[in-house]
């Protein structure tokens, strides 16, 4: 029996390096995904070889630096739980399962 492989859009592998880059494990994002390991390593090596990504860090905030410290913080912390939450329900439309009510839209 022969099987069969599995394909995923490049928003979806973007996304995943995303959130592996944002500090998690690459073990812990691949398990969650339930994509290879090997497979998430290579999207990531393809990403780092495409150039430097364009992401917040060209984001300054304004202020006090203790304020704006923490003001990045949380806006690094927002886009990660946005971005999972986003590759979650990804996943689970790929999965067949469906997304959990409630929570952010």
């Amino acid at each position: 029996m022969k099987k069969t492989r599995k394909r995923y859009t490049d928003e979806f592998k973007a996304q995943a390096v995303e959130l592996a880059r944002s500090g998690r494990g690459v073990p812990d994002v691949a398990r969650e995904l339930e994509v290879e390991i090997s497979c998430l390593y290579a999207w990531i090596r393809a990403a780092n070889s495409q150039g430097p990504q364009v992401g917040s860090a060209g984001r300054r905030a304004v202020g006090e630096e203790a304020e704006a410290d923490e003001l990045r913080t949380l806006r690094g912390e927002v886009a990660r739980l946005t971005l999972e939450n986003d590759i979650l329900k990804k996943a689970a439309v790929i999965l067949g399962t469906k997304a959990p009510k409630g929570g952010a839209k």
